[in-house]
């Protein structure tokens, strides 16, 4: 009984994380009737992440460092109007790979280190010319842009962007309008949804400051419930964004001049954006997976789309009943997405080229996970001549992996050959939600995990061979709620630091 007691206090921060406010000490879960006399979880800005006695109670670290082995992929094109490739947006580049060229932590003698921000999530970064974090963070009270030392976590500069709207009713732990994505320029400038439908140009000065740039309102053109969910850039320097009401525009940011498309009605997107230098821009909504080319005035216009099996509901551990993939491009041929189906789901490789005739751009669909059991709210990270998912299947909130509870297993590595594909691997890690990322640099890749039947809670970063699919190694961040990333993606930082956002904080694991 004494490790339930344990586990319980270690949970009571729940309703501190879900109701408290940034910038201040939690409320007291005692305040709460469901939690009645147990002790408060504090979470105050400008210290480490709170750690608990349970810590002591479960492993530090398992497995054993390895030798880098880099892996071999297809180049990933730069373009011009973002930041380096591997610096500017939630997914890496212009392609959504997920991986990066630099190699990430190799277990020797991981060091850590820890911030807390307050009750706010910094689920999408970027890194600067100076090797800054720059990052989009949301919290009840809204989203935050700030810039924090990639070494000590210390916020240099932040800036609000927009506040939400408590009123609506619209949980804020998985509401996407306005916050979730952002992208950064050669420039360090940065372009961001915000929960009134504009979007806001910030630059970020030499010094670390935040100042405020253009901006430009586009809500005249969403109904009024709609709201902004993704933006991105082409290769021509137009600004493209996206509606979670299926609304996809064009903004020339020199005019102000915007065209829009809608499409197909009761088709939504929750999920970001890919370009490639042949001007094409792709999507997935929550029925099919698009490719969209812009016209000289720059109105948005469908090249192809593709229906996918968006199965029967909304899967727990899903935002919305359809693919939860931004589409992940791998070299001058593939697209590559996940669908919805039961009773499990496909790893779908599609052949993107122009000129290839309707109906035979499906290069293969195999199913993948948990029989009955699967789905994926993450983006596939390209790793190679393959593609790596893992399963979300059964979270539905940080509730989902309290008091020992965890979602179902699963990460796979899936071969694109030339006449098909295959699933080389599973792993049977569980990683509730984590935006997985790769390191070419020595053929990891790293999930955020929980084991499950543990009472204490306890969170690892994990590294996984993406060759043999062998768990390499695991190092504990900590006991407790204040460690789940909640959806908020693995970085790897130009050193090769590794960062991963909690709800209350940002993580950095490094070799010593």
């Amino acid at each position: 009984m004494r490790l339930r007691s344990l586990a319980a206090a270690a949970a009571a921060g729940v309703l501190a994380l879900t109701l408290g406010t940034a910038g201040s000490t939690s409320a007291a879960a005692g305040d709460d009737p469901a939690l009645p006399g147990l002790p408060a979880l504090p979470t105050i800005p400008g210290l480490p992440i709170p750690p608990l006695p349970t810590d002591l109670l479960v492993p530090r670290f398992t497995g054993a460092a390895v030798t880098p082995q880099p892996l071999d992929a297809p180049p990933v094109p730069q373009n011009p109007f973002l930041a380096p490739n591997g610096r500017s947006s939630m997914h890496n580049d212009a392609y959504s790979t997920d991986a990066y060229a630099v190699s990430g932590p190799t277990g020797r003698g991981l060091m850590m280190r820890t911030a807390s921000y307050g009750i706010r999530e910094c689920a999408t970064v970027a890194f600067d010319s100076r090797d800054r974090i720059v990052g989009l963070c949301g919290g009840l009270e809204g989203f935050t842009l700030m810039v924090i030392d990639p070494v000590t976590l210390r916020a240099i500069s932040q800036l609000q962007l927009s506040k939400r709207d408590l009123a609506s009713g619209a949980n804020p732990l998985t509401d996407i309008c306005g916050g979730t994505y952002f992208f950064l320029d050669g420039d360090d400038r940065a372009f961001a949804t915000t929960t009134d439908a504009a979007i806001a140009e910030v630059s970020v000065t030499a010094a670390g400051g935040l100042v405020k740039g253009r901006r430009w309102p586009l809500a005249s053109y969403l109904p009024e419930d709609d709201c902004l969910v993704a933006t991105g850039v082409d290769w021509s320097g137009r600004l493209w964004w996206f509606s979670q009401q299926g609304t996809v525009g064009t903004l020339d940011r020199a005019t102000g001049a915007v065209r829009t498309l809608r499409l197909p009605a009761g088709e939504g997107i929750y999920n970001s954006v890919s370009t490639d230098e042949t001007g094409g821009v792709y999507f997935v909504s929550t029925h099919q997976t698009y490719r969209l080319d812009a016209a000289a005035d720059g109105t948005p216009g469908i090249t192809w789309a593709i229906p996918y099996d968006r199965g029967t509901r909304k899967k727990p551990g899903m935002l919305s009943q359809g693919s939860g993939t931004s589409p992940t491009l791998i070299g001058e041929k593939w697209i590559v997405v996940a669908d919805n189906a039961e009773p499990r789901s496909h790893v779908i490789v599609y052949d993107r080229r122009t000129g290839v005739p309707a109906g035979q751009r499906e290069h293969c669909s195999i199913p993948v996970l948990a029989d009955g059991a699967s789905t994926t709210e993450n983006s596939l990270v390209a790793a190679g001549n393959s593609v790596i998912i893992e399963n979300n299947y059964g979270y539905a909130g940080v509730q989902s992996t309290l008091l020992g509870r965890s979602t179902t297993p699963g990460v796979s590595r899936v071969m694109i050959e030339d006449d098909g594909c295959h699933v080389a691997w599973t792993n049977p890690t569980v990683a509730p939600t984590s935006v997985p990322k790769a390191s070419l640099g020595n053929g990891l890749v790293y999930v955020y995990s929980k084991p499950p039947g543990n009472l204490l809670d306890a969170w690892y970063v994990t590294a996984i061979d993406i060759r043999t699919g062998q768990t390499r190694w695991s190092r504990l961040t900590g006991t407790g709620i204040q460690w789940n990333n909640h959806y908020a993606a693995i970085y790897l930082g130009p050193d090769g630091s590794l960062y991963v956002a909690t709800i209350v904080g940002l993580i950095r694991l490094a070799d010593s």
